[in-house]
């Protein structure tokens, strides 16, 4: 079984693939001092939810936007997954060229997006992730990556509205019952699910202009199932796509059990 690792700045998401299939996925808090006995241990007590056991995985992969974490998991591996993991990096196949001025620049998650995206839609895509930040990323009919978008995400934005007015309450992330709120969560609540769609939207226009052909939008991240479906440009939505890459990665490097 394959253990795929998708490690946020505020989010870790792994996933445990038997073959194609995810048998299960998890998300918990990153922290960014945590050791690798402190990681084996949370992915040990997750496993046992399902009745799996750390000896039960054959491969793990990575992504991770954190550097110290990133040297972390690979200690997780050595001490407990006898040395089976891949990090998405320098040196590992994925099967897409990168078109940027700096490649090196670009982020793990995003190009294990863009990966899984152009899998699944066989063409021009764009992938919107909304993570800590939002991100928007482009991949041509080809199969390559031409570069993206990012802008402050919806957690950051609600936190600072709260941190700097100081009569405005922190929010859930909620669909709005109406545009016109009537109380001031509900007219924050408005403002962001709507605000943010209106970004989307506007930036996914430009994009399809400027790559000039039928482009196909997938959204993923933590919190696209609040704010996607009120997005009139986004076709797809696919919360586990990062874990879809990662796993498609791992295939072009080798086959697992």
């Amino acid at each position: 079984m394959l253990l795929a690792i998708d490690v946020g700045n505020t989010q870790t998401h792994l996933g445990m693939f038997r073959g194609d299939e995810l048998v299960e996925h998890w998300r918990f808090a990153t922290v960014r001092g945590a050791t690798a006995d402190e990681l084996a241990t949370v992915v040990a007590n997750l496993l046992s939810l399902r009745d799996l056991r750390l000896r039960d995985v054959d491969g793990a992969v990575v992504s991770a936007v954190v550097p110290q974490l990133a040297r972390e998991w690979e200690q997780v591996s050595v001490r407990y997954l006898d040395g089976a993991l891949a990090v998405v990096g320098p040196g590992l196949k994925t099967g897409m060229p990168i078109r940027t001025e700096i490649p090196q620049e670009l982020g793990a998650d995003r190009l294990v997006n863009a990966v899984a995206a152009y899998a699944r839609a066989g063409s021009a895509c764009v992938v919107v992730d909304f993570g800590t930040a939002i991100t928007y990323d482009a991949v041509s009919a080809n199969g390559e990556y031409l570069g993206g978008i990012i802008s402050p995400g919806v957690e950051i934005s609600i936190e600072a509205l709260s941190e700097r007015a100081a009569k405005l309450p922190k929010v859930d992330i909620a669909p709005p019952a109406e545009l016109i709120g009537r109380t001031t969560q509900a007219s924050i609540q408005s403002g962001i699910v709507y605000g943010f769609a209106g970004q989307v939207d506007g930036i996914v226009c430009r994009l399809r202009e400027e790559l000039g052909e039928d482009v196909t939008v997938i959204a993923t991240g933590g919190v696209a199932g609040a704010i996607a479906p009120f997005c009139a440009e986004i076709d797809e939505i696919d919360e586990l796509l990062t874990l879809t890459g990662l796993r498609l990665i791992w295939e072009r490097n080798g086959s697992y059990a």
